[in-house]
């Protein structure tokens, strides 16, 4: 007699990672396991791979991309692996046999990473076409035991006010509906997406599932600089987690695969915590933004959380593309925000110019207005010609004045669209601007350029050649203020279809312009951080986190940015201003201290104490940034709050960490930050910046690894701390606030 048959397994990865692909006996594959050597409870089979067809659909009714029919139907047909330096990558092929279509699920990971990316490839072996309607990049059942005990953490994001972060229980988000006694898994989920082209315009792609009871965490990101979609929802035993790229339901987007033709999927990156609950002392305590808990629970969430973003942030360092600007990190000035607001004249850039050389910036950027005659540059964009009403000697005069004071100069541009009054709107074919139904389409004055299209592209390479190689400019601000909606029926079989293919071309064009340019550096900006995605920032070198002109607001922005940005990506504006007291210019430039310095302000009329202060500022800078491309981000009061009182962010490194701390409050006040990781131990505690104000009060409690700080000064005020173990002489901790 035959035995039945059984579950197989396939095990792939590395020292930092360990992936087991279950093989059911009907040949459905499912990843088994995706940590760091503890397998924990055996999660549900949710297939390796989802396929959403026209004429097939899913295999339960749901708004899931869980349960689809050829999810279900997919079969294991092989496996390869494949080492590329430092990369390995597993390469699992399934197929079903009623379409005839073939799967290519694609995992890749680092040595040494606890992380993976992911992306899949279907191609269409079957005689007859097919319609997709969504494909997962990343599909597979969290290791839990039981959605109950879930915490989810998502953002929103605004313009002003970016990454909004929020930790709450699962089931806040989805409610416990007995799926044991009905027999069936759920049909609900909670589903997040953005549409369009600002990819992080209202939420983004960025989340997290922790459980507390196990240290266990998962972090992803999808990696597009389009419309994506995340996904959680319950089966009968766990939870699942799906990630994808464009989708029908959402997104206008289906693409038709003639027999022969294939689809790739974005590709989409998830981190996981090596924490184990156990491992490290101490608790949270005073966590802000609705999560103030002392509890052995909310302390477990947040060291998994923590160790899910370390690992995120070494796998985001292995996705950038290399650049010099990545050991470099120069201070950058700008002269927009709070400052020249669009309005730069050579009379108005040359004391700028001093003052920002003198103050210690290394690249000099000119915003936007610089190319217009008139006083009406929003809708005259794309011909990027410089003006000679602003600059009657030519701007060659003022960029060559920034390189006299030795520094790189840069310009703004928003090379994708064509302002309706440029000359350019009627240089260029139809066919290089995205359209709907044969009409243009027009955005706040605005045309969007197509770069599918050879003559978008040889315009736009024509304009970063010119002032590159004629202008000698070595840095580009790339802002991006329109979103043209779901896309261009263009050439396309769907509108998402069609912004698909325009997303992977600006990708490509980017690509070809670093390998003409290979210094040039490019900074990613749309209206602040409307298209904050690692599509983008995998080949960017720096990334604008706001647009927000209020001091005292953007200091939440900066302190939740490395959750999605590398630290030395992640530019927030530091805009100290003449009519500031000395306290608030403190504030200000602790903002942009702690990621890449993006200095703005009134420097020419400052006093001599505020510019000295500046100075100070961007020395202290530039001694602690050789430590940004190797830290990791902590935060010591939680995930930030809109309206918390106090911030707090810190940068590990082996040596030291960097804290920097923020304090909204009007009166005196006192806060309480976890530094689990130097608990047990004395430690140093010194002023990075400022230390020509007045000192905090500070106490360190070695027990719980908690750093007691006290603001003895009314009204805001921030502080940048440095904190190290003490030598092993050192009697009792050193605290110099």
């Amino acid at each position: 007699m035959d035995s039945p048959p059984t579950e197989t397994s396939l095990e792939w990865g590395h020292s930092a990672l360990r992936v087991v692909i279950a093989i059911s006996p009907d040949g459905v594959a499912s990843i088994r396991e995706l940590g760091t050597g503890d397998p924990g409870p055996k999660p549900p089979a949710q297939p390796l791979v989802e396929v959403l067809l026209a004429g097939h659909g899913r295999a339960r009714a749901s708004h899931r991309f869980s349960d689809t029919a050829v999810g279900r139907r997919l079969t294991y047909a092989g496996a390869e692996r494949v080492r590329d330096g430092r990369w390995h990558e597993l390469r699992v092929t399934l197929r079903d046999e009623q379409t005839g279509l073939e799967v290519h699920a694609h995992l890749r990971s680092a040595e040494d990473v606890p992380a993976v990316r992911s992306w899949t490839t279907i191609v269409n072996r079957g005689a007859a076409e097919v319609v997709v309607l969504g494909v997962t990049s990343f599909a597979a059942a969290f290791p839990s035991g039981s959605v109950g005990g879930l915490q989810v953490v998502r953002a929103d994001s605004e313009w002003l006010g970016e990454s909004r972060w929020r930790l709450r229980p699962l089931r806040e988000e989805m409610a416990d509906l007995n799926l044991p006694l009905h027999g069936q898994d759920g049909r609900g989920r909670l589903a997040v997406t953005s549409t369009g082209t600002w990819s992080t315009g209202q939420h983004l792609p960025t989340a997290a599932l922790l459980d507390p009871d196990s240290g266990r965490a998962w972090l992803w990101q999808v990696e597009h600089n389009g419309p994506w979609r995340w996904e959680v929802g319950e089966r009968r035993d766990g939870a699942y987690v799906a990630l994808l790229g464009p989708t029908d339901i959402d997104h206008q987007w289906h693409a038709v695969l003639a027999p022969g033709e294939s689809f790739t999927a974005v590709p989409a990156s998830v981190a996981v915590s090596s924490f184990r609950p156990h491992s490290t002392p101490g608790a949270m305590h005073g966590a802000p933004g609705g999560l103030h808990s002392a509890s052995g629970a909310m302390h477990s969430a947040y060291a998994a959380l923590h160790s899910a973003a370390a690992a995120l942030t070494a796998h985001r360092r292995a996705l950038v593309r290399p650049h010099p600007d990545r050991a470099r990190l120069p201070v950058v000035f700008n002269d927009y925000m709070n400052t020249l607001m669009g309005d730069p004249t050579t009379a108005k850039l040359v004391p700028l110019i001093d003052a920002a050389a003198e103050a210690g910036a290394e690249v000099f950027c000119i915003d936007a207005g610089w190319y217009d005659d008139d006083g009406d540059w929003w809708d005259s964009v794309g011909e990027w010609q410089p003006s000679r009403t602003r600059f009657p000697q030519g701007i060659e005069e003022v960029l060559s004045h920034i390189r006299r004071r030795g520094m790189v100069p840069g310009l703004w541009l928003e090379p994708e669209v064509i302002g309706v009054r440029s000359p350019m709107a009627g240089k260029l074919p139809a066919e290089a601007f995205l359209q709907r139904g044969g009409t243009r389409i027009v955005e706040h004055g605005r045309y969007h350029l197509d770069l599918r299209h050879p003559a978008a592209v040889a315009h736009l390479d024509e304009v970063v050649d010119r002032l590159v190689e004629q202008l000698g400019v070595g840095y580009f601000k790339l802002d991006y203020n329109i979103d043209p909606g779901a896309g261009t029926d263009v050439d396309a079989a769907s509108p998402g279809a069609g912004l698909l293919a325009c997303n992977r071309a600006h990708q490509a064009w980017l690509e070809a312009v670093l390998d003409r340019h290979p210094d040039l550096i490019l900074e990613n900006c749309a209206s602040g951080a409307m298209r904050m995605d690692y599509a983008l920032l995998s080949r960017m070198q720096l990334q604008s986190t706001s647009d927000q002109q209020d001091p005292l607001l953007y200091p939440p922005i900066a302190v939740a940015a490395p959750l999605s940005v590398l630290p030395e990506q992640s530019a927030s504006w530091a805009y100290p201003q003449p009519g500031m007291d000395d306290e608030r210019v403190a504030y200000s430039l602790c903002t942009g201290m702690l990621g890449r310095l993006y200095l703005s302000g009134h420097l020419p009329t400052m006093t001599g104490a505020q510019r000295e202060a500046v100075r100070s500022a961007v020395a202290a800078y530039r001694d602690l940034r050789t430590d940004l491309a190797a830290a990791v981000p902590v935060w010591p009061l939680g995930l930030p709050g809109w309206a918390d009182p106090w911030l707090s962010l810190g940068l590990t490194t082996p040596d030291h960490t960097y804290v920097g701390v923020w304090c909204r409050a009007d009166k005196r006040a006192t806060a309480s930050l976890s530094l689990p990781h130097l608990a047990g131990r004395q430690v140093d505690v010194e002023v990075v910046y400022p230390r020509h104000l007045p000192a905090w009060d500070g106490e360190w409690d070695q027990e719980t690894g908690r750093l007691i700080l006290g603001k003895p000064v009314p009204g805001p005020s921030a502080r940048i701390f440095r904190v190290s173990a003490a030598s092993p002489s050192s009697a009792h901790s050193s605290l110099l606030l």
